[in-house]
This record gives C-alpha cells, structure tokens and sequence, in this order.
C-alpha cells in the first residue's frame, strides 16, 4: 500500500514501537505525518495509516505527539479516538488540534467547553468554524478570554441574542466588548447597546463601520449620554431615511444654517435639499426643482422662506453651484474624492461664512485628505 511502500518501512515502524531515542521518534513521526496527509488515502490503506496515528498517540515521548497533533492539526485522516485522546494530553498538544480538527462533533466541543479549561476553551472559540450551540456554551461558561475569542471569530455563529448575553456578562470588560466591536457585521441593537459602554474610539469605530439609529446619534449629539460626541454632519451623509432625520434634528432645534452649511460643503445634498423642504413645509419634489433650478430664483426663493440667516446665502449659493459643477464634471471616483474637491472649492469661493464654520471645514478637509492619501497607499487586489 502507498503508506507502507512510500512512507512507512519496517525500520519505521520498529522505531515508532521499540524506543528508540525520542528525538529519532519524533523526526520519523513528523514525516510520517507529512506524507500521509499528502497522500489521498482509501479503504484499507486508510485503516492502517490510522492505526499508525494511534501508535504515535500512545507514544510515551511528547515530542512524537506533538508532531501528529501539529503537523495533521486539519486533517480529516485523524481518527476521532485519536482526536479525543490528544484533546486530553497536555496544553501544547491539546490546543493545535483542538483548534482545527474536523474529528470533533459539536458534543465533543460543548463538553470540553464545559470541563472550564482556559486554554482549550480559547482553542475552541478560534476554531475555522464556530456553530451556534457551541458559541453559546462559551459565551454562556467560558471566561472572557475565550468569550472575547469567539466574538473576534467572524466564523463564529454569535445572533443579536449570544452578542446580548456577552454584553450582560462582561459590560465592564474592555477587551470583551471591543471584539464584538469589532465582529463584521452586528445587529443595530447590539451596536447601540455598546455604544453606552465602551469608550470614545470604540464609539467612533461603531458609528464609522455598523451606524446607529436617527434616535441614538441625536441622544449623543445633544448630550444625553455621557463621553464623546456624534457629527451630525457624518451622520447626515449615512442615515438611511433623511426625511425622518431632519424631522428629529427640526424638533429638537438642531436643524441650523451651521449644520446646513457644513453638510452642503460634504456634498451631502439630499440632506440640504430635504432640510429646506422640513424648514419651509415645501415637499420635497418642489424643494429639489428649487434647489435645482438652473437660474438663481429657485433657490433664492426657496432659502428665503426657510427663515435661514439672509447674510448666509451667498455661502449656500456657492455650495450648491459647486456641487452642480462637479456633477457636471463627473463628480469624483469616490466618496471621499468627491467630498475633498467639494470642500476645496467651496473654501476658495468669497462668502460669509462663520469662522468656527470654516475650521471646522478645514479640519475637515484634512480629514478627507488622510483618507484619500491612505486608499491610495493601500495595495489593490489583482484578479487572476
């Protein structure tokens, strides 16, 4: 068969089986192990490489275990006996294989989540694949370094109910609560929840990358919450229902020609297009042919019956012009493009604008500008 002619000799097996040195055991182990794992076995040469793997797993030397746990630590050849049976030796054989091993069911797992072990307890919430009945038992039992394990684990099956259990269990710890932070995709609850928990960086991290309701950027905005605060102009740029938001902001008074001005600097022209409509009670069909309207009466018109300061306006009137002038242009290739070529005209044009308005701009554009230069340091991914 192709173990035993390729890979296995007599002398091989005498040395696995007679004590030979160890360090001679474990050499010949390791390419034992390499060489099956390379090989497609079937039936009965199968069969015996796997009684050779149970010859290795009872080897009084731990370097000859290690070499199979290590070397065949995702193979499918590996028995589930002989997975069982490294799961129980000591830490630096347990952990390889029960981090990546296909032998174990989601029994096994949930059981030797349950026996408390840290360190097989971390192995298992980093495996390839995590199921839901096994991250709960870790998020249910294990502690917060195996917690904070299958939260980092994007393979792990955590739903809005395990992530709000996490939250219960460790709302104070902070290597806890950044993992789900930082999990590719949460449910809006959970990303609202931590947002009262965790600190200024997490916060921005969480309203950058998951979002967060109209309702939970404006208690922020206004202060309601302890810590940092929201931009409300970012917050423009992403809520899903404008209409509903400038509604919020007009009730609570923060629909202002500041946040209007500094928006429309952004580009953000929905949101100013649906500011005027909630300002002046126009809908917002007629408000965007006003806006939009080729001469100046439009949105003259428009502006003055929103009750926005008259000195303002020739700052609104550049913003939008700028903006019909990059449409007109191609716009940019992206958001953040797009964006900095906005604010650079807009700063260049002569209006009256509030001198806390235009730093805040200029901050602003610096921003952009980091995050253009760092898209395009970035390397780009070539298809093959």
């Amino acid at each position: 068969m192709a173990v035993t002619r390729n890979a296995l000799t007599d002398s091989d097996i005498q040395i696995l089986v007679a004590g030979r040195s160890p360090h001679e055991r474990s050499l010949i182990a390791h390419r034992l192990c390499a060489q099956m794992d390379e090989q497609a076995l079937t039936g009965e040469d199968r069969a015996r490489a796997q009684e050779i793997l149970r010859i290795m797993a009872a080897d009084a030397t731990e370097m000859v275990r290690r070499s199979l746990a290590t070397t065949l630590r995702s193979s499918p050849l590996v028995p589930h006996d002989v997975a069982m049976r490294l799961a129980n030796d000591v830490d630096r054989i347990a952990f390889p294989i029960l981090n990546a091993s296909p032998a174990f069911s989601d029994a096994d797992l949930i059981e030797i989540v349950k026996l408390g072990e840290p360190i097989r307890q971390l192995a298992v919430a980093r495996r390839p694949f995590v199921s839901e009945q096994v991250s709960q038992v870790i998020v249910e039992v294990a502690e917060a370094p195996a917690v904070a394990a299958v939260c980092s684990n994007d393979n792990a099956v955590l739903p809005e109910n395990l992530l709000q259990t996490v939250m219960d269990r460790f709302e104070a710890a902070e290597e806890v609560l950044q993992a789900v932070a930082y999990r590719r995709e949460l449910p809006l609850s959970v990303t609202e929840r931590l947002i009262d928990l965790v600190g200024e960086g997490l916060r921005e991290h969480l309203v950058n990358h998951h979002g967060v309701s109209d309702e939970t950027a404006l208690r922020i905005a206004s202060g309601a919450t302890e810590r940092a605060s929201i931009d409300l102009v970012d917050q423009a740029g992403r809520t899903a229902d404008v209409k509903k938001f400038v509604a919020h902001l007009n009730k609570i008074g923060r629909l202002n020609a500041s946040l209007l001005l500094r928006a429309l600097a952004h580009g953000h022209i929905a949101f100013f297009e649906h500011a005027l409509a909630e300002l002046t009670g126009v809908p917002h069909h007629r408000t965007w042919l006003m806006v939009h309207d080729a001469g100046d009466l439009g949105l003259k018109a428009i502006y003055d019956r929103s009750g926005l300061p008259a000195r303002l306006f020739p700052a609104f009137r550049v913003g939008v012009d700028t903006y019909h002038a990059l449409e007109h242009e191609g716009g940019a290739s992206d958001t953040v493009r797009f964006q900095e070529k906005m604010l650079q005209r807009f700063l260049t044009q002569p209006h009256p604008t509030a001198a806390e308005d235009l730093d805040y701009l200029m901050d602003k554009l610096d921003q952009v500008r980091r995050e253009a230069a760092r898209a395009e340091s970035e390397p780009t991914a070539i298809a093959v």
